[in-house]
């Protein structure tokens, strides 16, 4: 993708995509008994080259809805603990991680765009935050070679090619009884103008891989995947963004 000719359609479009939640020790997390397909690390590579063209932008935006993103926060800290070692995957520029810090052990944050965790890397180290972790590496190297206490994805699951993939993978990576907290962006049902535009800057190269569900369906999937839900609740409106926390049960 590239920064010129940005039109006001594409850029409400592209805010829709990624709802707004802008958000070293460099290091990859790789898991040999999960290898990545050809296929698979073929798409990952792709959306990792998407993201990067797109990052100074992307931490130079303003987030788009802050009531929606303090009440976010608020709840998702409402359930977590000092002792907590907490995963962000998407952590993007690691705005959301920083902030959440100060509520758990330790943060390990993830994002497969280079160019977004050097921003993190950055952010980070002019914060003083010492207990945050930003890492190169994507959903589909999952699990890692731990699990945590939670497992934490913001504007993440509605850019999966495979959600059902990445959920399993998630699930194995939540402690039994630890929790999945996810605000998923949910554009299926909402506007015609995504259900157009969207497709078009996909052909383009103007925007990412883009799953149309809405935020009933991500819960059903939720719990398919050996969760219960402890809370739902739609934090955006333009468009519905579905906040939910979700235990793992075994």
């Amino acid at each position: 993708m590239t920064h010129s000719s940005v039109t006001p359609l594409d850029q409400d479009v592209k805010q829709a995509i990624s709802s707004g939640d802008n958000d070293m020790t460099a290091l990859t997390l790789n898991n040999a008994s999960h290898p990545q397909t050809p296929e698979k690390k073929a798409t990952n590579e792709k959306a990792s080259k998407f993201w990067d063209k797109l990052a100074a932008k992307y931490a130079a935006r303003p987030v788009d809805d802050p009531e929606a993103y303090e009440h976010t926060l608020a709840r998702t800290k409402a359930h977590l603990k000092p002792s907590d070692h907490m995963l962000e995957i998407g952590c993007g520029t690691g705005t959301t991680s920083l902030i959440l810090s100060d509520h758990v052990r330790h943060i390990t944050a993830q994002d497969y765009s280079r160019e977004m965790i050097d921003i993190a890397e950055k952010k980070r180290e002019v914060d003083g935050t010492n207990n945050v972790t930003f890492a190169q590496s994507s959903v589909d190297d999952l699990p890692s070679f731990e699990t945590y206490d939670v497992v934490f994805a913001s504007s993440l699951l509605h850019l999966l090619p495979d959600l059902d993939d990445a959920l399993v993978r998630i699930q194995q990576s939540v402690e039994p009884g630890g929790l999945f907290i996810s605000k998923t962006v949910c554009l299926k049902n909402q506007s015609l103008l995504y259900d157009i535009m969207v497709p078009l800057m996909r052909l383009v190269g103007k925007a990412p891989y883009v799953n149309f569900i809405t935020g009933d369906e991500i819960e059903e999937k939720i719990k398919q995947n050996g969760f219960e839900i402890l809370e739902a609740d739609d934090h955006n409106h333009k468009p519905a963004c579905r906040f939910v926390v979700a235990r793992r049960i075994a």
